[in-house]
Parts: C-alpha cells; sequence; structure tokens
C-alpha cells in the first residue's frame, strides 16, 4: 500500500514538476490544488492557509519537500516543514531542479531549505537530522528515473529518522 504523503513546494515555480512526482503512483499524497484553488485559499488570508494545510497534513505520515530553485525562502513552505517536525511525522527532502517545468527548462539547485530551521532545546539545525536527496541523473528522464526507483525508501528512511529524533 503506497504511503500517504504530504507534498510541500513552491507554487509558482514547482507545480509542474511536483505533477511528475505525482504521477509516479508510489505515493499517495495530497488531493490536487489547482493553481485557481491555491488563489482562492490564499485570498483568504493566513489562518485558511493554515487550515488548508493542517487539513491536508492530517493523517499523512511524512511530508516530502520538493526542493526547487526559491523553495528555502518560501514561508509557507517552512512552515509546513515546521509544522511536520513538530507533528512527529517523517520529513524528507528531494531536490526536482532537474525535473523539467512547463516550458521544457530544468532550474538551479536551490538552498537547503532545512538549514533554516532549528529544532529542540540544542538549537540543531534541521539539516543535520533530515535527508536532502539529490537524485541522480544528468537530465530530466535519468533525474525523474531516480526519484521514481528511490522516494519509497527516502520516505521510509524519514519516517524511521523522526522515529529517533
Amino acid at each position: 500500500m503506497a504511503r500517504r504523503v504530504f507534498f510541500s513546494f513552491h507554487f509558482d515555480n514547482d507545480f509542474w514538476r511536483t505533477q511528475q512526482i505525482r504521477n509516479m503512483g508510489a505515493l499517495e499524497g495530497q488531493p490536487l490544488c489547482t493553481p485557481n484553488a491555491w488563489e482562492e485559499v490564499k485570498r483568504k488570508g493566513k489562518t485558511a492557509i493554515e487550515k488548508w494545510i493542517a487539513d491536508n497534513m492530517y493523517g499523512k505520515s511524512c511530508v516530502v519537500v520538493l526542493v526547487g530553485s526559491q523553495t528555502a525562502a518560501r514561508p509557507w513552505v517552512k512552515h509546513e516543514i515546521v509544522k511536520a517536525w513538530n507533528d512527529g511525522k517523517g520529513v524528507v527532502g528531494v531536490r526536482v531542479n532537474k525535473l523539467l517545468d512547463r516550458n521544457s527548462q530544468t532550474s538551479v539547485a536551490g538552498a537547503n531549505p532545512f538549514d533554516e530551521i532549528t529544532f529542540g532545546d540544542s538549537g540543531r539545525k534541521l539539516s543535520s537530522v533530515v535527508q536532502l536527496v539529490t537524485p541522480t541523473g544528468t537530465d530530466s528522464k535519468s533525474t525523474y528515473a531516480s526519484i521514481a526507483s528511490g522516494i519509497e525508501q527516502w520516505i521510509e528512511d524519514a519516517i524511521a529518522i523522526r522515529g529517533r529524533n
């Protein structure tokens, strides 16, 4: 049975790339949020966005952060990471910059979003325990194949890591 996961990503830049991963069929993600639906949620304000995130994260065992060129700077991605960690969910990052976007373009690798977040009383960076996976491959097709063959294990590893921390 496929793991139930929540996908966290920079909507404007990486929606197309995210759909490629959703279509792999290995995971059961939250329902598709179209660009129009996301704009509707955003128009309702901060409380509505937080509720949407909480509702869609409910019942998921892991949050998969799909990391593109600007993901680390997105405030709602940071919120989703913190919420997932605080809720005891597995968290893993997967670089998606080599996948093609809707204009058939790749992107540059972005910063590690887990470097921006600390946890516990020690002030350790989340990046010290949470994996940011860089899929193998030099082009979109081979990167896609790397993600398809590895994502289920990366999620299982993330759940195990969270269980120990």
